[in-house]
């Protein structure tokens, strides 16, 4: 069901990631390859030259720009929230895709993706990354999903990292495995990673509003009311 935005606005803070579910048939088809109810992913800035409510994404025809809170109404969306950043680094994350303001959208990006997302002969995930040219190269192009992966991997902030283990010695001279973080390749994140990243927190506004399930007022069910209306009409109806 669509979110209320003023359940977004009251919950929303500087640095959330919003996912969005698109209508379109280009975001239909983003929720079909990567197999997510997420389309669309926006960063959220607060307050922006006396406008509030502001987000940075990155549109097809536009490139990257910014939209008030209203320009997702009436879709179903979600915030996934990074944790631990005090406010310096939220400022230089924010101030990383404001920076890049009027970039273009990269459309080979996608189609690169389309590569990657689409089934293909059996070859190892490994092997399937290298043989992308990974987007068009151009450093002012971007989509969505790379732009705000960018942006947290300039404070380096984990998303989706492959995590490799290496043996270390503890204070006490033990041999212990210790995970290493590798950062992921920027072109090759869509909006369902930053759901899926065990690094971010998935905030549904409706909760964090106070939902009490005790004050919710019932309808009837629909199955019962439609029984009951042909059950009214045949008894009206003559014999």
């Amino acid at each position: 069901m669509p979110t209320r935005t003023d359940l977004l606005a009251a919950t929303l803070r500087p640095g959330d990631v919003l996912l969005v579910e698109g209508l379109s048939r280009f975001s239909i088809a983003i929720k079909y390859l990567t197999q997510s109810t997420w389309s669309h992913s926006a960063l959220y800035i607060g307050s922006w030259q006396g406008q509030t409510g502001m987000l940075v994404e990155v549109d097809v025809r536009e490139g990257v720009r910014l939209v008030p809170l209203s320009h997702f109404f009436g879709l179903q969306a979600r915030i996934c929230r990074p944790v631990k950043l005090d406010e310096s680094e939220i400022t230089e994350l924010i101030g990383y895709a404001t920076d890049r303001l009027g970039y273009h959208y990269d459309l080979k990006n996608i189609l690169d993706l389309m590569r990657y997302l689409i089934a293909t002969p059996p070859v190892p995930n490994r092997w399937r990354r290298r043989m992308l040219s990974l987007g068009s190269g151009d450093p002012t192009r971007a989509i969505c999903s790379s732009l705000i992966a960018q942006a947290f991997q300039s404070i380096r902030y984990p998303i989706l990292p492959t995590v490799t283990l290496e043996k270390a010695l503890d204070p006490d001279m033990q041999e212990i495995h210790q995970e290493i973080l590798h950062i992921r390749h920027h072109s090759l994140f869509v909006p369902r990673d930053f759901d899926l990243s065990p690094y971010f927190e998935v905030v549904k506004p409706t909760l964090a509003a106070g939902f009490d399930p005790h004050l919710v007022t019932w309808g009837e069910p629909p199955v019962e009311r439609e029984v009951e209306s042909e059950q009214l009409s045949q008894s009206q109806s003559p014999n």
